[in-house]
């Protein structure tokens, strides 16, 4: 409640606020307590003397701002006692480097699965799918962008504060939760199956006889505890920045790997337990195809059970809506065209690489593909020398990536839970460990990667995507300036509309197919 007054006050130089620039936006949330805390008139005595502390503090470097509690810098407008910092940083992220971290936050596990999606719908429906898709991710940002101007909040839950109070911060608090949970988990399911894999490989095992080091399981909680554990307890996530652009770079590697695998593999894949025992437990393309031309042709268009999955993949593949109101808040001389440009041009390469991936991942083995891709290779040839390294790129990239998914999570507990509490390294810690037991054993027990991108991607996605910006947008644009029969306010509705579709089909289809015992994701591989 201590929020409307401030905000309210900003609102009324919403375009002043616009044109401030912020250097130093690591934190969800952060913009928050600078953009809505004017202090109180009343308090004129303390504000001199808190905009004097904050000077010479600002003579300092600029980890003064990192020694903040972190609570502080992410909750709400409850501790008045601080001076707006949203004046005191300047924007230093560039144009070029914004479109590269905005990427980065776009880029994730989901490449993995989006050849098995165009096995499932067929390469002219999927390319119609995934437009469809970034267009509507890019509108989404758009309504994020505008409404955050209007109010001069570059925070995702407290957009949802200021829409409609408590409720709203929670529900984006819990879908944000909800998102980066699954995106976690599927990291880590990725560890779980690949990092067993590689071992093998490099120790040259053909039949494992129950190591525990080629245990995915054990090795998903040697990974969690050895390194994702120290870099998740860190306190500000600044200091894991270093690992994004690596992490991309891996990505690019497998998209280069997985082109030049498809020039270089024969149609029909032959299995490499054929060759290796000679028995009859071959499942190449011939089998299935009922012949090499019938197996080699691609399909345009393809309607099955498993295409309920395509659509919840695809969304999960593009969403990056909590972690464009930061980005924005860092770039240089910030102005909504800019950023909106930032975005589109992030969607854009997101979106070639995507399509890329996956048709030549479909495009190498056809219907043979697995929800899984890089799983699919090891049955071709598990010793093969690219394809090791690819291995070890992605679960490079994917390992470093959970801590940075990690702290939106723990701010937004924090937020839900402990909203006036400052940062107490005990509860710092007990936070993470307590996220990273309960995506183990959902990693260790889910049955399969699909279970973990469609459950998510039909759930969190659609809001955070279509819901939240557009019932946001609608609450906060005030009526004076849009009426409520506007046009963009009755697109937005409709857009909101989609969202509430896309989510009831998605999770209907889903349902019926586990019921139905046909999927996929009702048993391992």
């Amino acid at each position: 409640m201590s929020e409307d007054k401030p905000a309210e006050t900003v609102e009324n130089s919403s375009a002043e606020v616009n044109a401030i620039p912020n250097g130093k936006g690591h934190e969800p949330g952060e913009e928050i307590t600078a953009s809505a805390k004017t202090p109180p008139a009343e308090d004129s005595e303390n504000t001199c003397r808190e905009t004097l502390a904050n000077s010479t503090q600002n003579a300092g470097t600029e980890n003064t701002e990192a020694s903040l509690p972190e609570n502080q810098e992410f909750l709400s407008a409850a501790e008045d006692k601080k001076t707006p910092r949203f004046t005191d940083f300047e924007g230093k992220t560039s144009f070029g480097m914004s479109v590269f971290n905005l990427g980065n936050a776009i880029m994730g596990s989901g490449i993995l699965g989006l050849a098995y999606a165009m096995a499932n719908t067929g390469v002219v429906l999927f390319l119609l799918l995934l437009t469809v898709v970034a267009v509507l991710s890019s509108y989404s940002i758009h309504l994020l962008l505008k409404s955050s101007g209007i109010v001069g909040i570059r925070a995702y839950e407290q957009l949802g504060y200021r829409a409609f109070g408590t409720p709203g911060k929670m529900a984006a608090g819990i879908a944000i939760t909800l998102q980066n949970i699954g995106a976690m988990s599927s990291y880590l399911y990725i560890v779980k199956y690949e990092f067993p894999l590689v071992i093998q490989a490099f120790l040259k095992v053909d039949k494992p006889a129950g190591e525990w080091y080629l245990d995915g399981n054990y090795l998903v909680i040697i990974v969690s505890v050895a390194v994702i554990l120290p870099l998740a307890l860190m306190k500000q996530l600044g200091y894991l920045g270093y690992t994004s652009g690596f992490s991309l770079s891996c990505m690019v590697f497998f998209l280069i790997s997985v082109i030049y695998k498809k020039f270089n593999l024969p149609c029909p894949f032959v299995d490499f337990a054929l060759n290796s025992t000679g028995g009859v437990m071959n499942v190449t393309a011939t089998d299935s195809g009922g012949g090499d031309n019938l197996a080699c042709i691609p399909k345009m268009a393809n309607l099955n059970t498993q295409t309920a999955y395509t659509i919840p993949i695809l969304a999960f593949a593009f969403v990056c809506h909590p972690e464009v109101l930061p980005i924005y808040t860092e770039l240089r001389n910030p102005t909504k065209k800019k950023m909106q440009h930032v975005s589109n041009i992030s969607i854009a390469v997101m979106y070639v690489m995507y399509f890329l991936a996956a048709l030549f991942g479909y495009l190498t083995f056809y219907d043979e593909v697995e929800a899984e891709l890089l799983h699919t290779y090891s049955r071709v040839d598990p010793y093969d020398t690219l394809i090791l390294c690819v291995r070890v790129a992605v679960l490079t990239a994917v390992t470093l990536t959970v801590p940075i998914v990690l702290f939106p999570v723990r701010r937004a507990i924090q937020q839900m839970i402990f909203p006036n509490k400052t940062f107490y390294w005990p509860r710092h810690i007990a936070i993470a460990i307590t996220l990273l037991m309960f995506i183990n054993l959902l990693v260790i027990f889910a049955p399969n990667i699909l279970g973990i991108f469609g459950v998510i991607g039909a759930t969190s996605a659609p809001c955070l995507i279509f819901i939240f910006p557009a019932v946001f947008y609608i609450r906060i644009v005030p009526k004076e300036e849009e009426p409520l029969r506007s046009v963009p306010k009755i697109l937005a509705a409709c857009f909101a509309g989609i969202g509430f579709l896309f989510m009831i089909m998605s999770l209907s289809f889903i349902i019926i197919d586990w019921t139905s015992g046909s999927s996929k994701a009702s048993s391992g591989h």
